[in-house]
């Protein structure tokens, strides 16, 4: 999932660049929330997956 984020984060930079602004705006808002996803995914797994003693 931090892949496809980052992927969206340079397609977003490439469009900027390039003066497509909806194009940018668009990838940096899917790439904001698939971070958002990531950081919740993570913190369940770190919470889940704890060993009980």
């Amino acid at each position: 999932m931090l892949r496809w984020t980052i992927t969206f984060i340079i397609i977003a930079i490439i469009a900027g660049v390039l003066g497509f602004g909806g194009i940018a705006g668009a990838s940096a808002g899917i790439a904001k929330i698939l971070f958002f996803v990531f950081i919740v995914l993570f913190i369940l797994s770190l919470i889940k997956g704890r060993p009980k003693v």
